[in-house]
């Protein structure tokens, strides 16, 4: 199941579960706004399917997603917020990293849930990989920090986290998760996103999930290897899954055939 309210009566109640988050049967519609700005509003609406439907048939809930200036390939919006870190409260600011780290920053819905430990920890238990690689991992949620310190301080047996060896992010404001694309405004909490952000605070990759889908670290993992490596030898390209040690391509019509001849 996806990750849901953590509060008693919300976990007890199948009505509420069931509106707690959107179905991977849910469907997305699209509309774009060329207005300039750079946002991305969601709210979870009820619509009739735009196929012919009979009578009794039910409604289901779906995004209207207005989508701007895409995020990728433009400055990180910033942003200064307390986390827990080592069992501590700590202030993490994001442009205290531009020209220090290359950020791994992801965004999931609630503490106490179920998806969301699964990714939590699996990120964790990789995080000297990401150190190698010159990269800080920052997972944010819109819940306090005095959840994430309840959490943390909770046994991964029992559904918990554990020690993490990176900060959470308190986004109690909902404020980062705007800015950033992912907040579902009618729920009060936040898509899985997840961004790569270079050195420079420019954001070179984005991916979000719905609610019921986890993401997966191998991916993250090598999506950083290739992002690196292009900024490091500029007139490479890396072709579809590429790994480190793999052939890379020229971004040359003619060059690019050497590429092509080998695969």
């Amino acid at each position: 199941m996806a990750c849901s309210s953590a509060s008693p009566a919300l976990l007890s109640s199948p009505t509420a579960r069931n509106s707690s988050y959107i179905s991977p049967k849910s469907s997305l519609s699209q509309t774009l706004s060329f207005s300039g700005s750079s946002s991305i509003n969601f709210r979870s609406k009820s619509i009739h399917s735009a196929l012919p439907v009979r009578a009794s048939s039910t409604r289901r809930n779906r995004f209207v997603v207005k989508a701007g200036l895409p995020l990728v390939g433009n400055k990180a919006p910033d942003f200064e917020a307390e986390a827990v870190f080592d069992q501590e409260f700590i202030n993490v600011k994001l442009s205290d990293y531009i020209g220090k780290k290359y950020v791994v920053l992801f965004f999931y819905p609630l503490d106490f849930t179920f998806v969301c430990p699964t990714e939590i920890t699996a990120f964790s238990d990789r995080y000297a990989e990401f150190e190698k690689l010159n990269t800080e991992v920052l997972g944010v949620s819109v819940d306090s920090v005095f959840s994430h310190l309840a959490w943390v301080q909770t046994d991964r047996k029992s559904g918990g986290l554990g020690d993490l060896n990176y900060p959470l992010i308190s986004d109690v404001t909902k404020s980062i998760s705007e800015s950033f694309n992912v907040l579902i405004k009618d729920q009060g909490i936040a898509l899985r996103g997840l961004f790569i952000i270079d050195k420079e605070g420019v954001i070179q990759h984005s991916t979000i999930n719905n609610l019921a889908i986890g993401r997966s670290v191998d991916e993250t993992m090598r999506t950083l290897q290739a992002l690196q490596f292009v900024q490091e030898n500029p007139d490479e390209v890396c072709p579809a899954g590429w790994k480190p040690g793999e052939k890379s391509m020229k971004p040359d019509p003619k060059l690019s055939k050497e590429y092509f001849a080998a695969v």
